[in-house]
């Protein structure tokens, strides 16, 4: 194979001077403890939905104002939306209500003409939610279009982690994605189970994904699964157990096909002769 780092891309200097000054001013704001978080989100997406457009209130107040566009006004304002995740029993609404202008805004922002593909933009923009957002978050968190997150205040994070699109992680039981975490897009990482006798029986359970484990395409990880240390969960397969390190899990339900061959000869890694010379030799 073919060794090929991403190769760097410079926006032109007059729109990363305007993204720059964007991006810093709401990362102040939200640093400030007294932030309005509803409000800065309102205002966000009303900015990016209607540029240059009339004040928000008066053209929400106003008669001529057509219903569906004052329903779409509405929608850009936390208090008048609601979340799947509010109605979950084991929600904390304390701690949702301050990540729950923040999430609207991830999402929204998403899709605005601003945010769908701008990989620039809008990872730095992510980066900055994240950071009041999720219980922990380390440095260089890397999060493409289209994420979605359960309650999100119960997401770890540590440094040089990379999610990819259309990811789904159920933080419900919560999530800890450990150093250089990769997923990839499409994947499912849940951290709740339901009864197969009743669905409102519901077992919460932590999904940890140790360093440097990647979830590839389309791949599911279940509630409380371990993915060990430097494994690998491959395209479409489905964990429903834990993974060990250095493994590369495939199918449904996952099992264990090879070794990385970077895996250590002594130590946490631990297989029979032939399965270690399959690995290594394939």
């Amino acid at each position: 194979m073919v060794r090929r780092p991403l190769r760097p891309v410079a926006l032109p200097d007059a729109s990363a001077r305007v993204f720059e000054h964007w991006l810093g001013e709401l990362a102040e704001r939200l640093d400030d403890a007294d932030c309005d978080r509803s409000e800065l989100c309102r205002e966000t997406l009303y900015d990016l939905h209607y540029p240059g457009g009339r004040a928000y209130h008066d053209l929400l107040e106003d008669p001529a104002t057509p219903p569906a566009t004052r329903a779409a006004l509405l929608a850009l304002d936390p208090h008048h939306i609601t979340l799947e995740p509010e109605y979950y029993h084991e929600i904390e609404p304390e701690k949702y209500a301050r990540v729950k202008p923040l999430l609207w805004l991830w999402q929204s922002f998403d899709r605005s003409p601003l945010g769908g593909g701008n990989v620039d933009v809008g990872i730095r923009l992510r980066r900055i939610l994240a950071h009041h957002v999720f219980k922990t978050c380390g440095s260089n968190f890397k999060c493409f279009q289209f994420v979605e997150f359960s309650f999100g205040y119960n997401m770890e994070v540590g440094d040089g982690v990379v999610v990819h699109r259309h990811v789904l992680l159920d933080d419900r039981g919560g999530i800890v994605l450990a150093n250089r975490v990769s997923i990839a897009d499409y994947a499912n990482i849940y951290s709740h189970t339901h009864s197969i006798t009743d669905q409102v029986d519901v077992t919460s359970a932590t999904t940890v994904l140790e360093e440097g484990a990647r979830i590839t395409y389309h791949a599911t990880v279940l509630a409380g699964v371990r993915v060990g240390k430097e494994s690998m969960v491959g395209a479409g397969a489905m964990a429903t157990r834990d993974v060990r390190p250095y493994h590369v899990n495939l199918g449904i339900p996952a099992k264990s096909i090879r070794v990385k061959p970077n895996a250590p000869v002594e130590g946490e890694v631990t297989l029979d002769s032939a399965l270690r010379r399959k690995g290594r030799d394939s």
